[in-house]
């Protein structure tokens, strides 16, 4: 089974322009993300798909390999199903490029699914993390996911679900992380399928994947990614590089 790792980057962002190529510890962010990458040795292959000529050059100087979007995506799974269409491979795992610190154990078992499913039945695997504040639960920034018995996703929302009508009843809330793995098929079929209504009304990827009957294994996880959204998480990201030096 080939397994490759696609790392979505744009340069702009809305709350933090440009901050994939702001330095942490002598090197761009992004250039930190695909290098950790690497080290996991998990995947055959390790590739930037970007819109940016400042990545593209940078990741190309570094000696690694990088593909320039010619569309404008409205989403990840778009960039990297355009950029995966001439690539020979089974899975492809996406990496946030704000994660530089990749949890390689959460990726591991993304990775098992595919390898523990000889008749091909999960489309994607992606992961979700227990929450427990009333905040957190009911922040719509946070997407919410329901499965079934057998962690197959049900629904993806912003809104909170499932909704506890029976206050003595205790309920687990699960978020979603955005990391996925998909069969390289899966992508090509959302790739060529237009917004579907449920997504266009949660803002939400996955669910198009779900509309068009694709198969999402979600894998619990407890660990959580320093991700760099604000100029104060990269702050926190240098101190964490520090820190992780010295030890």
């Amino acid at each position: 089974m080939n397994i490759i790792a696609m790392i979505p980057a744009r340069y702009s962002a809305t709350r933090f322009p440009g901050k994939l190529m702001k330095d942490l510890g002598g090197k761009p962010v992004i250039l930190r993300t695909y290098e950790a990458a690497l080290y996991t040795n998990l995947f055959d292959d390790v590739y930037i798909v970007t819109d940016s000529e400042v990545i593209f050059n940078t990741i190309k100087k570094a000696g690694g390999k990088v593909i320039m979007s010619q569309e404008d995506h409205q989403c990840g799974s778009d960039r990297i199903a355009e950029a995966v269409k001439n690539i020979e491979t089974d899975v492809v795992i996406n990496v946030q490029g704000d994660e530089p610190f990749i949890d390689k154990t959460s990726l591991s078992k993304l990775i098992d699914v595919f390898k523990n499913d000889p008749q091909n039945e999960i489309d994607l695997a992606s992961l979700k993390v227990q929450i427990f504040n009333k905040e957190d639960i009911e922040n719509p920034n946070n997407v919410k996911v329901i499965t079934d018995v057998n962690n197959l996703a049900i629904y993806f929302s912003r809104s909170v679900i499932p909704y506890q009508r029976d206050r003595d009843n205790p309920i687990k809330y699960y978020k979603h992380k955005g990391v996925y793995a998909f069969r390289k098929q899966a992508l090509i079929d959302f790739y060529h399928t237009p917004v579907t209504p449920l997504e266009a009304a949660e803002k939400i990827e996955a669910i198009r994947y779900q509309e068009i009957g694709k198969k999402i294994k979600m894998v619990e996880t407890d660990i959580e990614a320093i991700g760099i959204d604000t100029p104060e998480d990269l702050e926190k990201a240098i101190r964490f590089l520090d820190q992780s030096s010295n030890e």
